[in-house]
């Protein structure tokens, strides 16, 4: 093993919270694989090409992400805090 003492995981094993907020990048992906899985098959049924479907998608998670990354801000600072 390498390192001092105190440098390791908690004795419980347990990995320390994460206190800093995700990227933008991040919550922009994840909100678009979101909107892309629970939008496909029902465009797919109506014939909207699969395609269309996903630029719709990155422009909404696009505007969904700016509300989850300042959603994600608070709660880590809210973390920080107490």
């Amino acid at each position: 093993m390498t390192g001092r003492p105190g440098e390791g995981p908690p004795e419980d094993g347990a990995a320390p919270l994460r206190t800093q907020p995700r990227p933008l990048v991040v919550h922009w992906l994840v909100d678009s694989a979101v909107v892309f899985v629970a939008t496909i098959i029902l465009a797919l049924i109506i014939g909207v090409p699969w395609w269309a479907d996903l630029v719709v998608s990155l422009v909404i998670g696009a505007i969904a992400a700016r509300v989850t990354h300042q959603a994600d801000v608070r709660a880590m600072a809210a973390r920080r805090a107490g």
